[in-house]
């Protein structure tokens, strides 16, 4: 099948699935489309079956020891609504970076208006990364939280997780990593990392259907449920139960969109996917770097501190203008603008009209980003 474009905002979702997504996601909607319930009939037991398959397959991939510690969630954003709002209480201090994006700045500035809460952000150091005495700088008497991107969705520049995790655990704090673009390609250990929760969409690296997303919750943090309503089972409570996972699951889930996961997480290859994107990477910095009219947002980064992401500007062109004349005169779609993240492009220089970037995947080739090439190099010229 030809494809109607070149598709480049892996970053915003993964497109397209993988045909074994589409293909278990039609099967269980023709063969077993019950909702999920432990004792009941047998469509029943056969979408439990389901749910428990991806939770099981997602702690694996992030080395959590217990499976019912993985949420099941409907993206990224639900998974850090869950943790940011569980987790704090009035009058605590939480470190957060310039680097976050909006679902983890929005509802704590939100938080932070209303005086519930007291927020402090880190800035980005000339490398693109945060600085971990940053977060030992920041932390209060009352700070209960620090949180960061492991990579950020603009620069694609990951962070030190390891060392400010390294921090929270000096100081007893709740780490909360937002593992939006490196779920599916970054090797991510929740265990050796000392991550308290992880908050990831399923719809990105990935590789499953929109509408699935999880979020790690560890032993040590205690979360109150954000929603509450029917689990399909321990119905005689008259609150959310305490067990995990129900304690944080509440209502008929994406099943289907679940489906998908699990066909998904099956032929996923973390290691093979962040290879292929960092030599495509290198090959759109090599090329595009030395020139004069286009400039790479820190693009003298080493690769092995990248994932398949990195922003641009065209000299002379606004991020918009060529976002749309890529995609209408060359059939390349690309993600132009401040994408959900307006403290980073204010500390890189790029606000307000933001960047345009680019975000490789597993399905990206060479020719494709040859295309790419010349057409950011007709559009400067």
């Amino acid at each position: 099948m030809v494809r109607p474009v070149i598709y480049l905002d892996n970053a915003a979702t993964s497109w397209p699935k993988p045909k074994r997504v589409i293909d278990e996601m039609a099967r269980f909607m023709a063969e077993d489309g019950g909702s999920p319930g432990r004792a009941g009939h047998r469509l029943a037991v056969a979408a439990e079956r389901i749910v428990r398959d991806a939770r099981v397959k997602l702690a694996r991939l992030i080395h959590a020891e217990d499976a019912d510690r993985i949420i099941h969630c409907l993206n990224g954003t639900d998974a850090l609504n869950i943790a940011l709002k569980g987790a704090l209480s009035e009058g605590d201090h939480v470190v957060c970076t310039q680097l976050d994006h909006n679902s983890v700045s929005r509802p704590l500035e939100a938080m932070a208006a209303r005086k519930f809460i007291t927020l402090t952000r880190v800035p980005i150091a000339g490398d693109g990364c945060v600085d971990p005495d940053a977060f030992r700088n920041a932390i209060t008497p009352a700070t209960r939280l620090i949180t960061t991107v492991h990579a950020s969705n603009v620069t694609g520049i990951i962070q030190p997780v390891a060392e400010i995790s390294r921090v929270a655990c000096e100081h007893d704090l709740l780490f909360l990593v937002d593992a939006a673009q490196t779920a599916g390609v970054v090797d991510i250990d929740v265990e050796a990392m000392h991550i308290d929760l992880l908050a990831f969409p399923c719809h990105k690296s990935l590789l499953g259907p929109s509408g699935t997303g999880a979020l790690y919750v560890g032993e040590r943090a205690v979360l109150r449920p954000w929603r509450e309503g029917g689990t399909g089972a321990d119905s005689i409570y008259p609150t959310q139960p305490e067990e995990f996972p129900t304690r944080l699951e509440a209502g008929s889930p994406n099943t289907v969109g679940l489906a998908g996961l699990n066909a998904a997480l099956d032929g996923l290859n973390p290691s093979q996917t962040l290879t292929h994107e960092r030599t495509l990477l290198d090959r759109i910095i090599r090329k595009l770097g030395s020139h004069d009219k286009i400039r790479i947002i820190i693009g003298d980064a080493p690769l092995s501190r990248r994932i398949g992401v990195l922003s641009l500007v065209v000299e002379g062109v606004a991020p918009v203008d060529a976002g749309a004349i890529l995609d209408e005169s060359f059939g390349i779609a690309v993600r132009p603008g401040l994408h959900c993240a307006p403290y980073a492009h204010r500390a890189l220089g790029t606000f307000p009209d933001g960047t345009i970037r680019v975000s490789l995947g597993w399905s990206t080739t060479e020719a494709e980003v040859d295309q790419l090439i010349a057409a950011l190099r007709e559009i400067a010229e």
